[in-house]
């Protein structure tokens, strides 16, 4: 499943005093990306929460049944514009309590729908989504 999107933009820049958070990594940010996320995804049939930080970014939780769903997001440390976002859970399938439950329509719906709001965007740029494993091994990789 492709889960993971590297972009390049300079529309979403580090708020003033950003990474000094005590909670987020310094030289850490994406919060405007975050914000443009949840903002975006509740015109197209999704419930996003309030974003919130991690040490190594920010995270846009998403209302759902059956499982947790959520995108992280945050500044992509090999362009100086860049950006990483990706969805979780990665996997087609999980097990919670014993079931095993396909993710692979919402998981592939939010993916949808998180591409055609960066599309729309036009300071989004060279925009490469991956799966999970392919973002584990780049060399592997080839553009969907």
């Amino acid at each position: 499943m492709l889960t993971h999107v590297e972009f390049r933009s300079d529309q979403f820049p580090p708020y003033d005093l950003e990474d000094l958070s005590d909670t987020i990594n310094k030289g850490v940010f994406g919060k405007r990306l975050a914000e443009f996320l949840a903002d975006g995804l509740k015109g197209r049939g999704f419930e996003p929460g309030e974003p919130y930080d991690q040490d190594w970014g920010w995270v846009v939780p998403i209302k759902n049944v059956g499982f947790p769903l959520w995108i992280g997001c945050g500044n992509y440390y090999e362009y100086e514009d860049g950006f990483l976002c990706f969805i979780e859970p990665h996997k087609p399938v999980i097990r919670r309590w014993f079931r095993k439950i396909d993710t692979t329509a919402r998981v592939g719906a939010l993916r949808d729908a998180m591409d055609k709001l960066l599309s729309a965007n036009p300071g989004v740029r060279n925009k490469r989504w991956w799966t999970y494993e392919e973002f584990l091994r780049p060399g592997a990789a080839k553009n969907a």
